[in-house]
C-alpha cells in the first residue's frame, strides 16, 4: 500500500465532505430565507388610527361559565397609539380610558343590516281549516 496515494486519496475524500457540508448550509440558508419570506407575507399588519372602533380580547373567559361566548369585546375607540405597540383605548358607554398591548385588539367592521327585510308573520290557521 502506497502512503503517498492513500494520502491523496484521503484529502480527496475530506474535499468532498466539505463540499457537502456547504452545500447542506447553502440549503438551509435558503429555506431559511424562503420560510423567513412566507412567515412574514402572511403577518396581518395592525396599523390603527385614531379613532377606529376596535374589539378587545378577552383571555381570562373561564371555560364552563361560557364556553360558546366570544372572546372579543367591544367595540372600543382607539383614543391615542403610543410606543412599543400600546394602544389606549375609550369605552364609549362609560367613558373610560384605559391602555392595552396591540396584540389584544383587532379592527371591528360593524355590523350592517340589510336595507330591505322581508318580516313574514306566522299565523295560527282558523280551527275549521287544518292543513
Amino acid at each position: 500500500m502506497d502512503f503517498t496515494k492513500a494520502g491523496v486519496a484521503r484529502k480527496l475524500q475530506l474535499e468532498e465532505l466539505e463540499y457537502l457540508r456547504m452545500d447542506a448550509y447553502e440549503n438551509a440558508r435558503i429555506y431559511k430565507e424562503n420560510t423567513k419570506v412566507f412567515h412574514d407575507h402572511h403577518i396581518r399588519r395592525k396599523d390603527f388610527q385614531e379613532g377606529d372602533e376596535v374589539l378587545l380580547y378577552n383571555s381570562r373567559l373561564r371555560f364552563l361559565l361560557g364556553k360558546l361566548r366570544s372572546r372579543w369585546e367591544g367595540a372600543f375607540k382607539v383614543k391615542e397609539i403610543k410606543p412599543y405597540g400600546v394602544v389606549e383605548l375609550f369605552d364609549p358607554q362609560s367613558d373610560i380610558t384605559f391602555k392595552v398591548n396591540g396584540h389584544r385588539v383587532k379592527k371591528y367592521h360593524g355590523y350592517k343590516s340589510p336595507k330591505e327585510v322581508e318580516v313574514l308573520l306566522l299565523e295560527d290557521a282558523p280551527k275549521g281549516e287544518e292543513a
